[in-house]
């Protein structure tokens, strides 16, 4: 029986938002839970778009947060296919696209973010993509498999986690590839050059074609159709269909229409939120893709768009609205799988926070851990085709012990052993 006394209101209806809903009635919250998406399906995780759903090995159902009866069982109120359009911090309330007024005693944003539009010319023609909600993998999926069938070509702007993965899920069904990417290698931010050539090489062995060092510039078509796209060099590669995988934005304009604080857009933006999730407004929390935290562990303010961060940070907000003393401090976690490839990625190693890589197992085959260290301390660690590692991985990066290299290379010293009791 829901008890009318407080109502918390989460805007987002992504997995951070659907988690957060459900560690609110885990917790014994009484109160109304209202849970505002502005897509018509209910709320669903994002990893398999690019995954198992975009290759077909998985349906559609698989994708989904809860059964859609869940929510009427555990007494939280849906609004599909509402965004919210104006926060009322004053009145403390929500306004609906529809003109509903939804007040709130606690707010949650969890609003996600949008992926990065292409600022050329030829981005209105049917061929061009992104790859962000279900709708856009469901049509990518049928893209995908014409483009195999008809040995069509795809040009892909970017070499990040979506562009390869989407690049491998292309090359399954059978359609010609190009990356066109503007640093030197795949990966160059996340991995550095040491292990971006991994990936490069890995793509290559299954066809795909790499333009490395330039951008797109055009994409020409007719008739409304895709024909090429056009780089910074001066490069045409003949394409019928454009998928733009260059990054995703936070998608802070509710936020900051209300005047709530924001993070640095050099910093990757999104809005600032301390330990526990809390923005500058005392009655709103952020969590997920779009809120920027104070990271107790990192000792900076961090913004992360992956599968984990959303997995614990809504229920970590959810206890932080029900006023439990939160410190939001896990070490960032994020997985890949391209072709016969499984990655694991642990912690936080910018360019130029590292001072030394090093890996143990055999990087040739593909089947290693890599470690990248600053001054002797593990700042992050990925294991490649290596599994089960992830516990002790991340318990040596929050340990912040010096760690010695040699025993970090060898795969007779076992990891657990480096941890100091």
């Amino acid at each position: 029986m829901v008890d009318a006394h407080q109502t918390f209101v989460i805007v987002g209806g992504g997995l951070a938002g659907a988690k957060a809903a459900e560690t609110l009635r885990a917790e014994g919250f009484t109160g109304r839970v209202i849970l505002i998406c502005d897509e018509r399906d209910h709320p669903y995780e994002r990893p398999p778009l690019s995954k198992g759903f975009l290759i077909g090995k998985s349906d559609r159902d698989s994708v989904f947060v809860h059964e859609p009866a869940w929510y009427a069982q555990a007494d939280v109120e849906l609004h599909l296919g509402q965004p919210a359009v104006r926060l009322d911090r004053a009145a403390k309330a929500v306004t609906l696209g529809d003109g509903t007024r939804i007040h709130y005693d606690r707010l949650l944003l969890a609003t996600g973010a949008e992926p990065r539009r292409l600022d050329i010319p030829g981005t209105d023609l049917a061929g061009v993509h992104h790859l962000r909600r279900l709708a856009h993998a469901e049509r990518l999926r049928g893209v995908l498999a014409s483009l195999g069938r008809d040995n069509g070509q795809l040009v892909i702007a970017g070499a990040g986690w979506i562009g390869l993965e989407v690049a491998a899920a292309a090359r399954g069904y059978g359609a010609e590839v190009t990356i066109v990417e503007p640093e030197p290698t795949p990966l160059y931010h996340v991995l550095g050059p040491e292990l971006g050539t991994l990936f490069a090489d890995l793509h290559r062995e299954h066809g795909v074609r790499f333009h490395f060092g330039a951008r797109l510039t055009e994409i020409v078509g007719q008739d409304g159709m895709v024909l090429a796209a056009h780089t910074s060099d001066g490069e045409e590669h003949p394409a019928h269909d454009v998928l733009a995988a260059i990054g995703a934005a936070p998608r802070t304009a509710l936020a900051e229409h209300a005047g709530l604080a924001l993070a640095d857009p050099d910093d990757g933006g999104g809005i600032a939120v301390d330990a526990s999730l809390r923005t500058s407004d005392p009655d709103i929390f952020a969590a997920g893709d779009v809120a920027a935290a104070d990271h107790p562990l990192l000792g900076t303010r961090l913004r992360v768009e992956h599968w984990a961060n959303a997995l614990n940070g809504g229920p970590a907000a959810a206890r932080a609205m029900l006023g439990q003393d939160v410190s939001y401090d896990r070490a960032p976690y994020f997985f890949s799988d391209q072709y016969d490839v499984g990655m694991e990625y642990s912690g936080y190693a910018p360019p130029g926070a590292y001072d030394q890589v090093v890996c143990r197992g055999d990087v040739g085959k593909r089947q290693f851990i890599a470690f990248w260290l600053s001054q002797g301390r593990l700042l992050a660690a990925m294991n490649v085709n290596v599994w089960d590692v992830v516990e002790p991985l991340q318990r040596l990066i929050r340990s912040g012990t010096r760690l010695d290299p040699d025993a970090l290379a060898d795969p007779a010293v076992p990891l657990a052993s480096l941890i100091a009791e």
